[in-house]
């Protein structure tokens, strides 16, 4: 049971829901307070969090810079194309990497700038769960929430599991290339990729204060490896001692598909979207560390399409790099070494430049994972927090000393772990993760956004950082975007008799497995006992003369949002006395 009411400590906030730039789940007349701390007082930012209905838990040590530094290392632009090139180049070739990077940025920065603006007006760590549930229609704010917030924690835990894979294959390429009878063995894998999710658990445990300064490195250093790799590839080139131009001639560059699919071309490039999709599929991340961050319903949406916008610069950079450089699209994806990016090097670099690319974007690549721990943790907090999960008791729990959700470090790093088995099940088997967490991103990026457009009206409370009258277009052009592009990730390379199961795209499977498992849980049994995000705060209602007034149950049904102190709903109404 929550504490008795302290009316007298209240009225001193004089601040109710409808006074705050937010959307939120309580009504616009209520007033919050921490019942187990009442005399606490808040500032401006712990004001929005707790107008959200929730008791600030975590000390705010990120400010813009550093929540941008976060989520450019979770997008970590250098790993993740080397971890993707087998895409982004095998469907369509060079053409896919050019012009349909450009085609591939205006839907993602559009879904970008379409989520900066629902995370101003809803700056939790909850982010597009709480979202779908406040903005969804009259008694489907619950379903609209469990499928957003099942999709998006699938995404992000799987994100560092695809990330140190990928790192973990390119360290043993570099063994490869450097002893050429040493093959690669998937144990092998599986046991680097391990022991690099290990330090990340480890590291992702420590106070908000290190990992701000940790991930500050780490961005520093992937754009710095960015740069650095983006200039030494053109300018070590080794092709005109191959007898070749130093770069290709931009018609070919532009308009020479390779046939990596069954697909016509316009089709194929689509299917090259993927490695786009994955690679700018990070920025989100700024919106689940806002309850960590000052000034946050302004830094954070910066933070996002800060994000998307260089990332999507810097990586059509990388990208046109590869493309005019890369000598035979084939012969790099078929290498014996098992890593497209090594065996370009391997083309077109001397064998220690090669080394020496491979190890910073190995670095970069640990950085990366890094982020994506950090972000996939404090999503599984906040939705422990309200309790989705079995044993969420356990899993919402933050540290005493270090001030972060040690518990959701694990429980991820575990089925991380668990993800990380489907290395021995072979190369499509362990693709999918890169595929699925693609998927699950942007359909919860996008169900938010969909709701948003479509169904809110003048529900919507924008934050201080909005689109203004470019909220509809922008919207409308990102939910058209990722309506295309979800089937597209699930189509195979092949069609007809040239599909088997060996070449088949298991996407819709892995994705839809679970999501299948979790509906399923819906029907049965969570649509009894799930209503959306509790509220952790007691709240109170203003009278007419602007002093907080005692709300009296009165039975009858449950409004929407309202909470005891204990993050349970009330069931019944209140009557101002």
């Amino acid at each position: 049971m929550a504490s008795p009411r302290k009316t007298s400590v209240v009225s001193e906030r004089q601040m109710s829901v409808a006074e705050e730039p937010v959307t939120s789940v309580l009504k616009p007349g209520e007033v919050v307070f921490d019942p187990e701390n009442p005399d606490a007082t808040w500032n401006a930012d712990e004001e929005v969090l707790a107008a959200l209905g929730y008791r600030p838990e975590f000390k705010r040590e990120f400010g813009l810079l550093t929540s941008f530094s976060v989520s450019f290392a979770v997008l970590g632009l250098l790993p993740s194309f080397a971890s993707t090139l087998y895409y982004g180049m095998g469907y369509a070739g060079t053409p896919g990497m050019t012009w349909g990077w450009l085609i591939a940025m205006v839907g993602i920065q559009c879904v970008a700038m379409g989520m900066a603006e629902i995370c101003s007006s809803m700056p939790t760590s909850g982010g597009l769960y709480y979202a779908a549930a406040v903005l969804a229609p009259p008694g489907w704010g619950p379903v609209a929430s469990w499928i957003t917030g099942w999709s998006n924690w699938l995404g992000q835990v799987t994100a560092a599991p695809s990330v140190n894979y990928g790192n973990a294959a390119m360290i043993l390429a570099a063994a490869s290339l450097r002893n050429p009878n040493y093959v690669p063995e998937n144990y092998q894998v599986f046991l680097l990729a391990t022991l690099l999710m290990a330090v990340q658990c480890i590291i992702s445990s420590l106070p908000t204060k290190n990992l701000a300064q940790l991930n500050s490195m780490g961005s520093t250093f992937n754009m710095m490896a960015l740069i650095a790799v983006i200039i030494m590839i053109p300018a070590a080139t080794t092709r005109e001692e191959q007898g070749l131009p130093r770069f290709t001639d931009s018609k070919t560059v532009w308009s020479n598909f390779y046939d990596g699919t069954d697909w016509p071309h316009g089709v194929a490039v689509l299917m090259s979207f993927l490695s786009i999709i994955w690679t700018l599929s990070g920025y989100d991340s700024p919106f689940h560390i806002s309850e960590e961050c000052s000034n946050a319903n302004i830094a954070s949406p910066r933070a996002i399409v800060m994000t998307s916008s260089i990332g999507g610069t810097f990586g059509w950079f990388l990208q046109l790099v590869v493309a005019y450089t890369v000598i035979d699209v084939d012969a790099a994806l078929n290498a014996d070494v098992g890593q497209p990016f090594a065996a370009f090097l391997d083309q077109v670099m001397t064998p220690n430049f090669t080394t020496a690319i491979l190890a910073i974007t190995i670095i970069a690549g640990f950085f990366m994972g890094q982020g994506c721990m950090i972000a996939a943790s404090r999503v599984t907090f906040a939705y422990a927090r309200d309790d989705v999960f079995p044993l969420s008791v356990w899993w919402k729990k933050v540290n005493l000393y270090t001030k972060t959700p040690v518990n959701a470090v694990m429980i991820n790093g575990l089925i991380g772990l668990l993800l990380l088995l489907l290395v021995f099940g072979g190369d499509l088997a362990v693709g999918a993760i890169f595929s699925i967490a693609a998927i699950a991103q942007y359909t919860a990026f996008t169900i938010p956004i969909f709701i948003r457009i479509f169904f809110v009206g003048n529900r919507f409370r924008p934050g201080p950082w909005n689109l203004g009258k470019l909220t509809m277009p922008i919207g409308c052009v990102a939910c058209g975007f990722v309506t295309l592009m979800l089937p597209i990730m699930c189509f195979p390379a092949y069609s007809g008799a040239n599909n088997t199961p060996e070449t088949m795209n298991w996407t819709c499977l892995v994705f839809g497995g679970p999501m299948t498992l979790a509906m399923l849980w819906w029907v049965v049994s969570a649509r009894k006992w799930f209503k959306g995000p509790k509220v952790n705060l007691e709240h109170a209602m203003y009278g007419r003369d602007g002093k907080v007034v005692e709300g009296v149950d009165i039975g009858g049904e449950s409004s929407e949002g309202d909470g005891d102190g204990d993050g349970h709903r009330v069931e019944g109404k209140k009557r101002v006395e």
